[in-house]
């Protein structure tokens, strides 16, 4: 991939993932009774987001696997992204965007609770991909 195109790319899964992000902290309190619907993100999560593009290569190899298995490894590895990334804010902040007290949470870090949102996220960015590939090859044309 062209240096342009991994950055304008980065770029769009950063927004996606933010709006993502803020229509889900949205719906979150409006389940909580907060009918104006307030959302919460950081400008952190645009750069954690994109590195959703580092997720392209993976993609093309898994398309013709098992969706549930695809699901799988999406899940795991953006439990990956997250444990690291918030690790390094942790380190580096002294505190990252997110803080999980669940039952199921790692060191804050991760949650349990959130595999199936992660999988369904993984198949969320590989759809957005496919249709990256298809606007660039109209592009080329």
């Amino acid at each position: 991939m062209e240096k342009n195109m991994f950055i304008h790319r980065y770029i769009i899964y950063g927004l996606i993932g933010i709006c993502l992000e803020i229509f889900w902290t949205g719906l979150e309190s409006l389940l909580n009774n907060n009918y104006t619907m307030e959302a919460k993100t950081s400008v952190w999560m645009f750069f954690i987001y994109g590195l959703a593009v580092f997720f392209e290569p993976i993609h093309h190899k898994m398309k013709r696997i098992n969706p549930m298995f695809r699901g799988l490894i999406y899940m795991i590895l953006i439990y990956t992204v997250e444990f690291l990334t918030g690790g390094i804010l942790k380190v580096l902040l002294g505190a990252c965007p997110w803080n999980y007290t669940d039952w199921g949470s790692f060191y804050g870090l991760i949650t349990l609770s959130f595999m199936p949102v992660w999988s369904a996220l993984g198949f969320i960015f590989e759809g957005i991909h496919r249709g990256l590939d298809t606007i660039d090859m109209r592009l080329r044309v």
